[in-house]
C-alpha cells in the first residue's frame, strides 16, 4: 500500500495558505482519482482507494504542520509499511520559486518543521517527497507569517497548475518510480 500524505494545517483560517499546499494537492488527487476523503483515522482526514491498480491511503494530518509525524508514523505502523518503498509526502517549500516542483527519493527536512517531525518519528530520511515551491520569504517578513499567507492573484494561476502537476507526479511515482518521475518533473 502507498501512503500519500499532503501536509497542512487544519482549521478554516489556514485554507489556501502557502503552508496548506500539500492539503490542496491531496484534494486534487482525491478528486481526480475518485477517492473520497471522509474517514477520520490516524489523526488525519483519510481516504482509501486504488490508483493504477495499487492500493493507496491518502492522508491529511490534522495534527498541525509541526506535528505531522504523529499521523504519518501512526499510519505506517498500522499498515506495517516501509517508508522507503511506500511513503510519498507532498508539502510546500520556500526554497523553490512559486510553482516549481522538486521530487526526491530521500533527503533532509531542509528547515521544514513538518518534515523534520516526520523524519524524527519514523527514523529515516529515505522516503519520497514532492516539494511544491511557494516562493522565498521576503526579508521584511516573519517566516510564520509568510507560510501562513495567501498567494497574490498573479501567483495563484501558477500555483493552480503546480498543484495539478504535483497530483499527477504522485500518480507517476506509483506507476513509474522515483527515477522516472524525477527526470520528468525536476527541470
Amino acid at each position: 500500500m502507498y501512503i500519500i500524505a499532503g501536509l497542512g494545517n487544519p482549521e478554516k483560517r489556514y485554507e489556501h495558505t502557502r503552508h496548506n499546499t500539500g492539503f490542496e494537492v491531496l484534494d486534487i488527487l482525491s478528486d481526480k482519482q475518485g477517492i473520497a476523503m471522509n474517514d477520520k483515522k490516524h489523526r488525519s482526514v483519510a481516504g482509501t482507494g486504488v490508483i493504477e491498480g495499487r492500493k493507496v491511503l491518502l492522508l491529511k494530518p490534522q495534527t498541525y504542520m509541526n506535528l505531522s509525524g504523529e499521523a504519518v508514523s501512526e499510519a505506517l505502523g498500522y499498515y506495517k509499511e516501509d517508508p522507503s518503498s511506500s511513503l510519498i509526502v507532498i508539502y510546500d517549500d520556500i526554497d523553490l520559486p512559486v510553482g516549481k516542483l522538486r521530487i526526491r527519493a530521500e533527503g533532509s527536512a531542509g528547515g521544514h518543521k513538518g518534515m523534520r517531525d516526520i523524519i524524527d518519528r519514523i527514523g529515516t530520511e529515505s522516503f519520497t517527497r514532492i516539494r511544491v515551491g511557494v516562493g522565498a520569504k521576503p526579508a521584511e517578513w516573519d517566516l510564520a507569517d509568510w507560510v501562513l499567507s495567501r498567494f497574490p492573484p498573479e501567483d495563484e494561476d501558477i500555483m493552480k497548475t503546480a498543484r495539478i502537476r504535483a497530483a499527477e507526479a504522485a500518480v507517476d511515482l506509483i506507476v513509474h518510480g522515483a527515477d522516472h518521475v524525477m527526470s520528468k518533473y525536476n527541470g
